[in-house]
């Protein structure tokens, strides 16, 4: 029988907040993190994004030891709490996952022939000398899919018992190089997100950091992680598989693994990016998957799309979603506009829960699927 896995401490750092209460506050009241932004780019060409403001953040960062970037600040400002909650040494039983897609890539363009300030294992590497692990950190990469990966990840590393804890920290922020890529696509919206909605037109990008603590210690655990699944569709570089085969699947092994049925999965915290694609890909997957009854939603009304951050601050919102038996509602949501049925959240409500599934998918055909059950 495999090891149970948990997760422990939790926190984030997004523009509704800097830590999980504050945010669900802001989700309760509706509000979004969302706004139009002059200057973000050099074009100066105006976008909608949810941006952590850097004033604020630069108040609540007081380490001076070094220069730091806006996303390492964050990215700190998320992880250090977490480790000092937790009250364990950091010793060779405890890892550190870093999980992002873009890290520093801005560094780039201030010297283009030193890759060196710009690489995720130098970043990794910074963070966990700041907060003082011992172990070598472990980078996760792969595009919007990280985030909850890294999970995945850190509870098979415990099973195999190759680390007794490990903590994670999930960060993107919103730069350059991300807008150009994403206006590439001709991915971006022209307004706040829609996911699932009938009038979308695409992505909303985000910024935030995250952090959790998975472990094998149910001592203050919040969930325990019951079954988890990642396949790659092959489909294509950038689109999904138009048959959802790759979430599918997904979702069907981590189910398998936590020996359970549709009708047990209380709440879908899905992944939701309002692109004609994506969005179409989820409704069918989970259709396939026996899910459209399941209540879901997509978060990327209140934060954007923030990457490598999305899966694991999802998750953080996720866990408070089954703690105190709120589903939150999808914002932007109007009319549907997928194929199949699946059951959006409209609005704020009570409802006792006890399992949820995180879910996420990715450029390259990357997916996840991961089961959570609350503690008694």
């Amino acid at each position: 029988m495999s090891k149970p896995v948990y997760i422990a401490q939790t926190n984030c750092i997004t523009p509704l907040g800097f830590d999980v209460d504050g945010n669900i506050e802001q989700i309760l009241a509706k509000v979004s993190g969302i706004a139009l932004h002059q200057n973000l780019t050099k074009s100066g060409i105006p976008f909608y994004a949810a941006v952590v403001d850097e004033h604020r953040l630069n108040q609540a960062f007081q380490d001076a030891r070094m220069h730091f970037t806006k996303l390492e600040k964050m990215l700190l400002l998320a992880l250090q709490p977490v480790v000092t909650e937790s009250g364990i040494v950091l010793n060779e039983e405890v890892a550190l996952i870093f999980s992002t897609t873009k890290g520093n890539v801005e560094k780039l363009e201030e010297n283009y022939t030193n890759i060196e300030p710009a690489l995720l294992s130098g970043l990794a590497q910074k963070m966990a000398d700041v907060v003082g692990f011992k172990t070598q950190p472990i980078v996760i990469s792969n595009a919007c899919v990280s985030g909850i990966m890294a999970v995945s990840v850190a509870k098979r590393l415990i099973q195999a018992e190759v680390y007794k804890h490990v903590f994670i920290v999930a960060g993107d922020a919103v730069t350059e190089f991300v807008v150009s890529g994403f206006n590439s696509f001709q991915a971006m919206s022209d307004a706040p997100c829609k996911p699932y909605s009938k009038n979308r037109s695409g992505v909303t990008l985000g910024e935030a950091a995250a952090a959790v603590l998975v472990t094998s210690d149910p001592t203050n655990a919040k969930v325990k992680i019951l079954g988890d699944g990642s396949i790659n569709d092959a489909n294509h570089i950038s689109g999904p598989s138009r048959t959802g085969e790759g979430l599918f699947r997904s979702v069907a092994s981590a189910m398998k693994e936590a020996k359970m049925i549709p009708e047990q999965i209380d709440y879908i915290s899905a992944h939701g990016t309002a692109t004609p694609f994506n969005d179409e890909m989820e409704s069918i997957a989970f259709s396939r998957s026996g899910l459209s009854a399941a209540p879901l939603n997509s978060l990327k009304g209140f934060y954007g799309h923030t990457l490598g951050a999305s899966g694991l601050l999802e998750t953080v919102i996720g866990i408070e979603s089954v703690l105190r038996n709120q589903l939150f509602v999808s914002l932007g949501y109007d009319e549907l506009g997928v194929s199949e049925p699946i059951n959006i959240i409209e609005e704020n409500r009570y409802k006792p829960l006890i399992r949820f599934l995180k879910t996420a998918s990715g450029f390259g055909g990357c997916n996840t699927a991961v089961i959570f059950e609350k503690m008694n």
